[in-house]
């Protein structure tokens, strides 16, 4: 088992300041916080884990992530723990002239903020663009809210289901077409968190060629939406309308983990050299000789009576037997995973994909790796992740704010009502 405190003290023998030791692309880009739920905090993780400073601003009753789920320690449940590695918590109540301030003072020293608030609330609350942009004109400014900033819905609300429903993926999910179904993951906020996490890159390149920061908007339907389309779109791009959408053989009732005679595998073939190896490993080479299967152009055209026939072949033998043959064939397969199979998956196992770190507070805690590499500057686990407000002092005296000025700062909210 590994201990963040050891990784954190060897990262930091070349003497770097806390927060941004340990290597990784991003070493040396500090990054402002300001998001809540989920597509921010991913988006962060993934740029702390890439070596950025990652200072997460929080109000004084912390992140409401904290409290989603079971917990040791109050404030600390698996889903805070698993998106908020790498990152240093403090409590600023934005709401306090003092805090803003304060806050301002440390954006300053950015090179970027996220933040994931509506953005009428953000210029209400002093931190649009424009502002930021005057006192730090190099800071990348980027978040992701639900609409394009040049469409009528530029400032309506949008969550993760509501996106899922409108960019198509709920009705691709149905059982049948009366019963939608959104899939069983936030996967709007987690791709939308990538691609922020991926434009601010691109934006902190650009500026190193021009010295000029600039707002990153990622809009969540939008982007979802290509994503959803890039197959999608199918014969629509050709100019047939809306009747001409959908990807013919994402639809084909076959699609699906192959039964076998003791449980399911998945298989795929994509090109006529696959598809030649994988029928000469099923019984059926000469398949790909007749008309309806011999070009990829017929293939999808009748892939519903191709898929029906591997499925009957597949179903005679064990998924071990298949598995053994596919691979000596060099063909795309797999298993079909439930999500504890994942934590017993021997190739998993192998490449130390879920590793144990000792948390100063919460014990032995499970997490994925970082699955990108990078020969030359490799991302790394840093820092555990935060108790609230853990690292205030140490923040607010990095930008000069001590003594009297930090215990205004710090100094308890004053609730009315």
């Amino acid at each position: 088992m590994e201990d963040f405190a050891e990784a954190l003290g060897a990262a930091m023998e070349d003497g770097a300041e806390p927060g941004t030791a340990g290597g990784g692309p991003l070493q040396g880009v500090r990054v402002v916080d300001l998001s809540i739920n989920v597509l921010g905090p991913v988006c962060t993780q993934l740029l702390g884990d890439m070596g950025a400073d990652v200072i997460k601003v929080e109000p004084p009753e912390g992140d409401q992530n904290r409290m989603n789920g079971p917990a040791r320690t109050p404030g600390m449940s698996p889903f805070y723990l698993v998106m908020n590695r790498n990152k240093r918590s403090i409590v600023l109540d934005l709401k306090r002239s003092e805090c803003m301030q304060a806050l301002m003072k440390i954006l300053d020293t950015a090179d970027v903020v996220v933040h994931s608030m509506r953005p009428s609330a953000a210029e209400r609350l002093g931190i649009g663009y424009e502002a930021i942009r005057a006192r730090n004109p190099r800071i990348v400014y980027a978040h992701a809210p639900g609409f394009r900033g040049d469409g009528p819905r530029w400032d309506e609300p949008a969550f993760d289901d509501v996106i899922q429903g409108m960019s198509g993926l709920a009705s691709l999910n149905a059982t049948d077409p009366e019963h939608p179904r959104y899939f069983p993951t936030v996967i709007a906020d987690k791709f939308c968190g990538y691609v922020l996490a991926s434009s601010i890159s691109m934006a902190l390149f650009r500026r190193e060629r021009t010295g000029r920061g600039q707002k990153v908007q990622v809009p969540m339907f939008e982007t979802l939406l290509q994503f959803n389309l890039f197959e999608h779109l199918w014969e629509a791009a050709l100019g047939k309308g809306p009747e001409g959408m959908g990807y013919t053989r994402m639809f084909s009732p076959h699609r699906r983990p192959y039964k076998t005679r003791d449980g399911h595998i998945c298989v795929l073939a994509v090109n006529d050299q696959q598809w030649r190896r994988l029928l000469t490993a099923v019984g059926q080479p000469d398949l790909l000789d007749e008309p309806r299967f011999s070009t990829m152009t017929e293939r999808m055209r009748n892939i519903n009576e191709l898929y029906e026939i591997l499925s009957e072949a597949l179903e005679q033998r064990t998924s071990a037997e298949w598995n053994e043959a596919l691979r000596a064939a060099d063909v795309p397969h797999g298993p079909v995973n439930s999500l504890p199979d994942l934590m017993r998956d021997p190739y998993l196992k192998e490449t130390n994909f879920f590793r144990e770190y000792e948390h100063p507070s919460e014990g032995k805690l499970v997490m994925t790796s970082i699955p990108v590499s990078f020969s030359e500057s490799p991302g790394a686990y840093r820092l555990p992740p935060p108790q609230l407000g853990e690292h205030t002092e140490e923040v607010l005296a990095s930008v000069g704010i001590c003594g009297e000025e930090l215990d205004r700062v710090r100094a308890p909210t004053k609730r009315t009502g």
